[in-house]
């Protein structure tokens, strides 16, 4: 018989699960370069840059990794396959490390703790907030969800069913209410209640909608009329499967609403997961989370070692 602990993967497992589609258009790619045992010069670099350019690495990040190469293959620090990748893991590494900071919740008793939630429909936004009120109410902490978007009344009755499932209050009001009015009754309502964390949804209209930014704007004025610190954090959800659009989401949310971290989401189905090097060295804003699975611990605080570790892990998946 089996053991169940051989059919599930544990977290570095389910990561690197997650990785497989990014690391076959990366990892594998280079290694297969070096099957015929070729020398290392400037067309294996040619071949790494494409590489990296179509795993969505991006421009910026992919022309910082190959001067950095190429710099070690002058100077004959490029010997063979082994010594190739290890260059790579430390350009990977010094990209990703000033990113990796975690989300640091106070202490519970502080007063509601407000993370406001931004980025567009399908991006995965309201399940990430569901997944984080599950992750936050089972380290003890009371929290409560905001309804914000209510554009779209499916966002409304999915928040809902996180928050029965989760055990967690909502506050909501009907479709196309003020967005920025729901969430001052939010906080109201967690103040109230003695909350230690409010997570407030929002509309998620394409982010080149110009009433969008205005909306989201709106909503960071009125909810600081209560609480001229908030929000503690604003988080922005991006779909890794959308590659270089969703580095251009981050730079439009980033300058209308001033995003403080961000959650990538769906990496398990997507080949472009480099674009995590490529928002990182473009944007330099803390990754806080991702997403790797459908499961709500398959949502984790990001970790560039481990991140790194996953994509480059030896074996194909």
């Amino acid at each position: 018989m089996t053991n169940s602990s051989e059919l599930k993967p544990g977290l570095f497992g389910r990561l690197k699960n997650a990785l497989a589609r990014t690391r076959t258009e990366l990892v594998d790619n280079i290694t297969d370069m070096f099957a015929g045992a070729k020398k290392i010069d400037e067309n294996t670099l040619e071949h790494i840059e494409t590489s990296l350019l179509s795993a969505d690495v991006g421009v910026d990040a992919t022309d910082r990794i190959i001067e950095d190469l190429t710099k070690r293959l002058k100077h004959k620090g490029l010997k063979d396959e082994s010594s190739v990748l290890a260059a790579l893991r430390s350009n990977m590494l010094e990209i990703l490390a000033p990113v990796s900071v975690p989300l640091e919740l106070p202490p519970s008793g502080q007063g509601p703790f407000v993370v406001l939630m931004v980025g567009v429909n399908g991006s995965g936004k309201t399940t990430t907030i569901g997944k984080l009120a599950q992750r936050w109410s089972g380290e003890g902490r009371r929290v409560m969800l905001a309804a914000g978007d209510t554009f779209r009344a499916a966002a409304v009755e999915q928040l809902q069913t996180w928050g029965k499932r989760t055990r967690v209050p909502v506050i909501a009001q009907h479709a196309g209410a003020d967005s920025a009015s729901v969430l001052f009754d939010a906080l109201q309502a967690a103040k109230a209640r003695n909350c230690d964390v409010l997570l407030g949804d929002t509309a998620g209209r394409l982010h080149t909608h110009g009433g969008l930014m205005d909306e989201l704007r709106k909503v960071v004025r009125v909810i600081g009329k209560l609480d001229e610190t908030a929000p503690h954090e604003t988080l922005l959800v991006l779909d890794a499967g959308t590659g270089q659009n969703a580095l251009a989401q981050a730079q439009e949310f980033a300058g209308a609403v001033g995003v403080s971290g961000l959650v990538l989401t769906k990496l398990d189905g997507t080949a472009r997961g480099g674009v995590v090097f490529g928002i990182a060295h473009t944007l330099g804003v803390p990754i806080r989370y991702i997403g790797v699975g459908e499961r709500a611990d398959d949502l984790r605080p990001f970790d560039a070692q481990e991140f790194v570790d996953a994509l480059l892990a030896s074996g194909r998946s």
